[in-house]
Order: C-alpha cells, then structure tokens, then sequence
C-alpha cells in the first residue's frame, strides 16, 4: 500500500437511487457522471489530478492537494444547480436526479487493488448518509444540497471568497453509527430534525417551562369568594348581622322553625283569626339574615306602625294589638308558612294570648 497523501475528496450521491427499475438506474448513473465532469472542469480540474471511485448510486473523486478548493467549492455551488435544473426540466418523473453533495479533505492512501483507505474517507462518507443531509435535499428546491467538513469550512469557507459567501453555511452536529460529526451545511438546517449545530433550529419546548405552562384560570364557580359567601345565622350572644350590601347578594336560607318555637307562650295574649297573618314587606335595612335570631329589647318598629285594622297594606293583612301585655315565646310569624324541610302550616297562626289567659 502507497503512503497516505493529502487528498480533496468530493462525493455525490442520487437520491432514491433504489427506487428505479434497473434501465433508470443504469440512465441515472450515465447522467451524475456528467454533472461531476462538467462540474470538475468548470473548477479547471483535469482529469490527470483526479481519481474516481464508482460505488453504484454515489460517485468519489480524489483530488490532487494542489487543485483549487475554493474553485471546486464555486462550480458545485453554482454549475451543478444549473445542470440540474436543465437536466430535470426536460427528464420524465421517473427520471428526475436531485443529489448530495460532501467535500472534505484530508489523507487517503491506495492499496494495490486501487482501493482507498483512510480514516479522513471515512469521515467523509459518513457525512453523506448522515439523516441530516437527506433531510436537507428534501427541502432544497434545486435538487442539490452540499456539506462541507469542518477542514473545509475553517481553511476555505469562513474566509468568504468570491462565489463561497460564508454566510450561507451553518454549522451542524451529524449522527452516525460512530458517533457526532461535526460539518458544515449550506443553506438552512430542515427544521424538525434532531441533528443541529449551535443555529438552535430544530430545538422544541421543553414541557412546564416557560412557555408551556397553562395560564391560572378563574375560580370554580362553587368555591366562595369573600364577595359572595353567604352569610349564616349569628351564634348565640352576638349582634345581629348588619345589612346587605351589594357584593352580599345571596340570602341565607330561612331557619326551620320547630313546632315548640310555633306553640302560643304560656300567658301570651290570643290574636284573634282576622288578624293573623303575614307581616308586610320589609326593606332590606329591616329584614333580619335568618329567622330565629335573639330578638331585640327594644320595641319593634314593625308593630309600633301598624295600620288600623281592615286596612289592607300591599295585599296582606295586619297584626292589631288592642289591649293587654303581647308576649311572643318565638319569632312573630303569620299567613302560610313554609319550612325548608318541606313541612307547611296553612291558615292562621296563633301566637299566644294575653297576660293571665289560660293558653
């Protein structure tokens, strides 16, 4: 085996080479060896410098050290689009090429079958079947998608000559069976793939960070807030609850009254049938929060008011106290009653009679 030389290696692959019956096969690969020879020889390549590999759907080319790279890299940036575009136009769509293209350098030495060895050539193919790369040509629109290695880019591409801008290269991490390779891609990184550089294309949200936390939402609507809680019934020895206010607007549920709070007191006085019945409407200063709250010691304004008996006052009736001491052994009620339990009292409510009468 000869000793390592340094060597340019270009390498061109067809796409979906196995997929065509063996006559567009034998077609495809007559059409990529003029692509790479008019290619050569627009980058002022002869034939005497190079070296060709055939591997079936893929062509190699060895270059001698001393032709131009920056050269090769012009005319596969602009001559092979072309060829393609001229070529493709007028082929069938079973006959359609589109291709990947690697330039890479490095040492490579021949044996004494003329076979190539080198851990650079290597390299070089695995930049070509990188997932990647075919990622890439399915979004090119010429048919042509090039990665550079990254001897390549630092000693010719970052320098941005003319025809090579530097800008339209990207760098990327390839995957391959041998690990991470580090390359260069021109045009942009296909978004969606896993293998990406330091571009950040191709990066997701990472799930309950910023971003992809769901937003609080409102309160439950059965989940009381200071504004609507219901006021409940006051506990024994404390003041009557003041009136409603307008964020209060819920009563609370009236207290069942139990049937020894609806007997008449021993002593109270009797109102006779006419006069018991509901009391009249009350304003919401008036109204107590529930029913069966300590009463007051002082006289109620409801029966200081009364109208005159008969006289009827929004459609209800009107308790009348004549003479005698009224005593109430529960709360003052009258009309039909409904309890919350479900219970009903209908008719008049008899709530005690005067002092002395016998109950």
């Amino acid at each position: 085996m000869n000793d390592p030389v340094g060597r340019t290696m270009l390498l061109l692959d067809i796409e979906r080479y196995s997929d065509r019956d063996d006559v567009e096969q034998a077609y495809l690969r007559r059409v990529l060896y003029n692509i790479a020879d008019r290619a050569l020889e627009h980058a002022g390549i002869d034939e005497t410098c190079r070296l060709r590999a055939d591997r079936g759907d893929s062509v190699m080319e060895l270059i001698d050290a001393g032709a131009s790279v920056t050269a090769l890299l012009r005319a596969l940036l602009t001559e092979v689009p072309a060829q393609l575009h001229g070529y493709n136009r007028l082929a069938s769509s079973s006959a359609q090429i589109r291709l990947r293209g690697v330039v890479a350098t490095g040492y490579v030495a021949v044996d004494e079958h003329g076979g190539w060895v080198g851990s650079d050539l290597n390299h070089a193919c695995r930049l070509l079947d990188a997932p990647l790369l075919r990622a890439a040509l399915r979004e090119r629109a010429d048919g042509f998608a090039l990665c550079v290695s990254e001897g390549v880019h630092s000693g010719i591409v970052r320098h941005d000559h003319h025809g090579v801008p530097a800008a339209d290269f990207h760098a990327v991490t390839l995957t391959s069976k041998n690990g991470l390779l580090r390359a260069w891609l021109h045009g942009p990184v296909p978004r969606g793939t896993a293998d990406h550089g330091d571009t950040g294309v191709g990066e997701t949200p990472v799930p309950g960070t910023s971003g992809d936390v769901p937003a609080p939402g409102p309160p439950r609507p059965d989940t009381p807030t200071p504004e609507t809680r219901t006021p409940g019934p006051p506990t024994p020895g404390s003041s009557a609850p003041a009136a409603p206010t307008p964020e209060t607007t819920a009563e609370a549920p009236t207290a069942p009254t139990s049937p020894a709070e609806r007997l008449p007191a021993p002593g109270a006085p009797a109102l006779d049938s006419s006069a018991a019945a509901a009391t009249p409407p009350e304003t919401p200063a008036e109204a107590p929060a529930a029913h069966g709250a300590p009463a007051s010691n002082s006289p109620a304004p409801a029966a200081s008011a009364a109208p005159a008996a008969g006289q009827p006052v929004g459609g209800g009736v009107v308790f009348n106290f004549g003479s005698g001491s009224p005593r109430f052994g529960g709360s003052l009620v009258g009309g039909d009653q409904h309890g919350v339990s479900g219970g009903q009292v209908t008719g008049d409510v008899r709530l005690g009679g005067t002092a002395g009468e016998e109950s």
